[in-house]
């Protein structure tokens, strides 16, 4: 479908050059009508890299040319809840998750990023579009749940799900050097790239994962749960392998409600984080990346040209030939 280039609105924009993009599975959930705020006929993508072609008046912190990640998330900077940190709830009609959901996304040639003094954060020299590529969302995502999982090294960290965003998240929970990591994964394909990349990491299935988990653990059961996997039964597995006082964060993206049986877990005494995730840490991400320590290429399998973008998501969405994040390049 051909729409014609986009064009600055408003002061605070910026039009972003479009060098790399991706897949993620919250466009899947768009495809398949489980986002209702989706905006029918939008140009879907919230994953990009880039270079800045034009800005508006107000736009102070990028100037054409810069290589820059655009963020999932626009936000104002101003308001309560982003002079709090918590960009996800900007009052500001452009903010939260605006790009390839209300507007206009990245899986194109060109994208108008609203807010672009926040939207946007310059790269490093040296590093380049791949390895920035999932900055400004699951890696964002990953580092914020394990920032707010208060991980300390005498922690046992038990991760749900192996997936892009569960990966994302196991590496920057290695940051926080626990005692202990698991991560529980049923895809046999998912479970070997992990055994491969990253040896250190006991990794167990979900059908063992309670009894494992309750056995290896010194308190029974895991210091901190990280629920990133999103179905009925990883939700429940995350409270259940959780020891009492533990912290279970959640940061996956559900098709439907979840049950929350209060009974069953009388005396637990469990400390629940949810998401959306708030994206105001994407400057030290690329400083981390840059020097080394935060290393996303591996999971990047699949290269497509924007022309073949269909047969991208087939293979995404079908998780066929061992993808674990396709990029995308116009």
């Amino acid at each position: 479908m051909e729409k014609p280039k986009p064009a600055l609105i408003e002061p605070t924009d910026a039009i972003v050059r479009v060098t790399m993009g991706s897949i993620c599975t919250s466009d899947l959930h768009i495809k398949h009508g489980s986002v209702p705020r989706a905006v029918p006929g939008i140009t879907v993508g919230h994953e990009m890299v880039g270079i800045v072609e034009q800005v508006g008046d107000k736009v102070t912190n990028v100037k054409p040319g810069d290589r820059v990640t655009v963020n999932v998330e626009t936000f104002c900077g101003e308001c309560f809840f982003c002079k709090n940190g918590y960009v996800n709830n900007c009052t500001n009609p452009n903010g939260g998750w605006a790009l390839g959901c209300r507007i206009d996304g990245g899986q194109t040639e060109y994208v108008r990023v609203p807010l672009a003094n926040q939207g946007l954060n310059r790269i490093p020299y040296s590093v380049t579009d791949e390895q920035a590529l999932l900055v400004g969302d699951v890696l964002a995502t990953g580092f914020w749940a394990a920032r707010i999982s208060e991980i300390t090294q005498d922690d046992t960290v038990l991760i749900i799900g192996a997936g892009p965003t569960g990966i994302c998240t196991l590496l920057c929970v290695m940051l926080h050097q626990p005692k202990k990591i698991i991560i529980c994964e049923q895809s046999e394909e998912r479970r070997i790239f992990i055994q491969t990349h990253y040896p250190q990491v006991q990794i167990v299935l979900p059908d063992e994962c309670k009894e494992i988990v309750g056995k290896t653990s010194e308190n029974g059961g895991a210091d901190r749960v990280i629920e990133v996997a999103g179905g009925e039964e990883t939700f429940r597995l995350a409270w259940e392998c959780a020891r009492p006082n533990a912290i279970v964060t959640v940061v996956a993206l559900y098709d439907k409600p979840q049950i929350l049986p209060l009974p069953d877990m009388y005396g637990k005494n469990l400390t629940f984080k949810t998401g959306g995730v708030d994206r105001c840490d994407c400057e030290e991400i690329l400083r981390l990346i840059e020097a080394g320590k935060i290393d996303t290429t591996p999971l990047i399998t699949h290269h497509f040209p924007l022309s073949e973008i269909e047969e991208a998501y087939r293979i995404f969405e079908n998780k066929l030939d061992g993808v674990i994040k396709v990029a995308v390049e116009p």
